[in-house]
């Protein structure tokens, strides 16, 4: 079997990184930046720590930001329009997954017009042209879209999320600076934390899981679990961490896959506007608790990887049920909820369906039925 790692050309890390782009701008040769970002960022001048560094140094810029929390196809086709207009030759996307994954999205159409309707990047588009040159700049420590080849776009037509997997779409450089991510709210790094322990968790279990890509996942499990709380708290040490950790997952996960965790959470999200990390993390031990049976051994190193201390004396049901148990009460520990009141009965069949064609299905170790589906989504409604 031939397994494939995809990551950045070129990634910094760490406390400052940010005043790297301009080095990189004018290494490349770009002459203009398209500034792809969302409008709570603006509004807090989170962006502006990048744009003031753009002004400081002569280099020309055009901000763009249309984006939802839960990027649509309309958002993606008004970027693309506006990036036509603006003549730039690169884009520097600032925040979360919802600003990367549209940069993504507007990328690979600029270079590849004849998905211009973005339907047609589901999946495993086959597109021949990379993308237009991308620096991610994340502002929040869960979705690594900055390292993966994955994005999502809602589809509000159809009220559902749809993947696209591309290695043509990841960007150029990642610039991962704890400082761009200190001034998110409590809930939204409690949220992405744990989506970053949901993609570490489902990329060491799914089926594609390999020796390289276990050595990233198991080291960003540890790391969250020391350090999520921290992050919650606004503890420096906690946002360093974090930020390396939900990188380091995606450098696994973008290369193996996810599983049905995801699944229902993009389609938690696309029917109830559910934030997508909330949606995860509820998920996340119902999921764990249905695929126990089918991870081997591999609960036992997640278990050690959250600290639990003697895993080698336990059981197999004890360190399984120990690893749901870390899992569990670090998600409660962030403020996480455990119930949503947002699911109806009566949608819970198109829930199930929706979840079972979702791309990252087909990674989970375990085959679902729509019932099982259906069964774990009234585990948060009961």
């Amino acid at each position: 079997m031939v397994n494939r790692i995809v990551l950045n050309k070129i990634s910094y890390h760490g406390k400052g990184a940010i005043k790297e782009i301009v080095g990189e701008i004018n290494n490349q040769g770009y002459k203009k930046v398209f500034v792809a970002t969302d409008p709570d960022l603006i509004k807090f001048n989170v962006s502006t720590k990048v744009t003031d560094l753009l002004d400081q140094n002569s280099i020309a810029y055009e901000v763009y930001s249309d984006i939802k929390p839960n990027p649509t196809i309309e958002n993606v086709q008004n970027g693309v329009e506006a990036f036509k207009k603006s003549g730039a030759d690169c884009i520097v996307a600032i925040g979360g997954g919802s600003s990367i994954d549209t940069s993504k999205a507007i990328g690979i159409i600029i270079a590849n017009p004849e998905f211009e309707d973005v339907r047609s990047l589901e999946g495993e588009a086959e597109t021949k042209n990379a993308s237009v040159p991308i620096i991610a700049v994340p502002t929040t420590a869960g979705t690594a879209a900055e390292v993966t080849i994955n994005y999502v776009i809602t589809d509000t037509e159809k009220e559902r999320k749809f993947v696209c997997a591309d290695p043509n779409d990841i960007p150029l450089i990642a610039v991962v600076d704890p400082d761009m991510m200190s001034s998110m709210p409590k809930g939204l790094t409690a949220a992405t934390g744990m989506d970053a322990l949901t993609h570490a968790i489902e990329g060491y279990i799914t089926k594609g899981a390999w020796e390289m890509t276990d050595m990233f996942h198991l080291e960003a499990i540890r790391l969250i679990s020391e350090n999520l709380r921290g992050a919650v708290n606004n503890e420096q040490k906690g946002r360093e961490g974090m930020a390396l950790a939900q990188y380091i997952a995606g450098m696994g996960f973008s290369n193996v896959g996810l599983g049905i965790d995801h699944s229902m959470a993009h389609t938690l999200s696309a029917h109830y506007d559910v934030a997508h990390g909330v949606a995860c993390a509820m998920f996340l031990p119902i999921v764990m608790e249905f695929n126990r049976d089918y991870t081997g051994e591999r609960y036992k190193e997640i278990a050690r990887a959250m600290g639990v201390d003697g895993v080698d004396q336990m059981k197999q049901d004890q360190y399984r049920q120990a690893a749901i148990d870390a899992v569990e009460k670090l998600s409660i520990d962030v403020g996480i909820p455990t119930k949503l009141d947002k699911i109806k009965e009566e949608d819970l069949d198109t829930l199930a369906t929706d979840a079972l064609n979702d791309a990252c299905y087909g990674g989970n170790p375990r085959e679902a039925t729509k019932e099982e589906v259906i069964a774990m989504f009234r585990k948060l409604m009961d």
